[in-house]
């Protein structure tokens, strides 16, 4: 009889396990059920609407909002459950100063083709990079991620010469992140997509801002700790005592950040 139940309690957990494989895509990248809006439609009218082509092919919308002269440009890189018409708020304020803005709606995301993947962000990453050096100099160009998107804002930082980089929320890897909610799984064995911001960041060259809620518990801020230790100078990390993980607008991020956009570099 115990034979027997270790061999059930074996077989189950070998099935979770695969369950786990199989379904991570759709816990990493839950695909928000909503469709392609026109940033005018959305309460954005300033801004232009572009379909971009990546290397493999997708077809990915980006929102552009032109810098006024003398202002830097906001690559938006937003969280693994945002949707551009749901980010309209936090994009007014970012760009009230006259700071512009090219924020991208990741493949398989409201209007974008194709299924979401790490490479495949990249790729999408790659391609709104291509279109936002064309218009700007690099130096003007500040790379924002948050969340999900801060690993894919660390890996275009790595690749291409930008102004400056901001991470809102970020983490070392998401195998760091998942091993820390799984932690009778071995789950760094199972992750299809790793986003090692902690073996990129070192090759990141631009001024750091690392923004991180000390109240976050879907990345805790000990990920972002981790990687600001990992990266080079110039560099800063804000902590807001009172921020979560989604709420770090309403706590003055905006404000942090447009400090930091203007400041001289040093």
């Amino acid at each position: 009889m115990l034979k027997w139940l270790i061999v059930v309690a074996a077989v189950g957990y070998l099935g979770f396990l695969a369950a786990l494989f199989f379904a991570q895509r759709s816990f990493i990248f839950p695909v928000p059920q909503t469709g392609r809006t026109a940033p005018a439609a959305a309460g954005l009218p300033e801004a232009e609407e572009h379909i971009l082509t990546t290397a493999d092919g997708e077809k990915v919308i980006v929102w552009h909002v032109p810098a006024k002269p003398g202002h830097a440009v906001v690559i938006h890189f937003p969280g693994n459950g945002d949707y551009l018409a749901g980010l309209v708020g936090r994009f007014r304020n970012i760009t009230s100063d006259g700071t512009g803005l090219v924020a991208l709606s990741y493949r398989g995301y409201a209007g974008s083709s194709g299924r979401p993947s790490e490479q495949g962000l990249l790729q999408d990453a790659a391609a709104a990079y291509a279109f936002t050096s064309a218009r700007y100099g690099s130096e003007r160009i500040v790379v924002w991620g948050f969340s999900l998107g801060s690993g894919v804002a660390v890996a275009l930082a790595a690749a291409q010469p930008v102004g400056k980089l901001i991470l809102e929320a970020p983490y070392t890897s998401i195998a760091d992140v998942a091993a820390a909610a799984f932690r009778f799984v071995p789950v760094r064995w199972l992750i299809r997509d790793p986003f090692r911001s902690d073996t990129r960041i070192a090759r990141v060259t631009a001024p750091l801002l690392i923004m991180h809620g000390e109240r976050d518990f879907t990345i805790s801020i000990d990920f972002g700790e981790r990687l600001f230790a990992l990266a080079h100078q110039p560099k800063q990390f804000v902590r807001f005592p009172e921020g979560g993980h989604n709420d770090l607008d309403s706590f003055g991020a905006i404000e942090t950040a447009r400090h930091f956009i203007n400041a001289a570099n040093s």
